[in-house]
């Protein structure tokens, strides 16, 4: 029969025999724990991209706020990793007031590109425009 060990003779002392264990001896079911790194990363433009890919954070986070799961995004998006949309999910729902301020600053940014290009090249009459020159070749 094994010996029953009282931890509270301990008074908070390390155990002494768990320093000649390796790791996965201390509790072989338990996984050695390590901090993933987070698969986000800002592209000379100052957008951030999730993994090694060319899908952006603005994408990944509009279509989970639309309902879309993690495997849906990665059915729409087939570059993504599964476990990088989950951690990008995740760290989104953690720290949801930064992000979103993120993304209500890209959205101005684009607001303001958007504006500019109408301004350079008036977006009425595209349609009209085209069929006429397509008519005038077409002679």
């Amino acid at each position: 029969m094994r010996e029953h060990y009282d931890f509270s003779k301990m008074n908070g002392e390390k155990n002494p025999y768990i320093g000649m264990l390796k790791p996965s001896e201390v509790n072989p079911m338990v996984p050695s724990l390590t901090a993933d790194v987070l698969p986000l990363a800002t592209d000379a433009d100052g957008v951030v991209r999730v993994g090694k890919t060319r899908v952006s954070l603005d994408i990944v986070i509009a279509a989970f706020s639309e309902g879309a799961t993690a495997e849906e995004i990665v059915q729409r998006y087939s570059s993504l990793d599964l476990a990088d949309v989950y951690q990008v999910i995740s760290y989104y729902l953690r720290r949801r007031p930064e992000v979103e301020a993120y993304l209500r600053e890209r959205e101005a940014q684009a607001d303001a590109v958007r504006a500019q290009n109408e301004a350079l090249f008036d977006p009425h009459g595209v349609r009209d425009r085209l069929l006429a020159r397509r008519h005038h070749r077409g002679r």
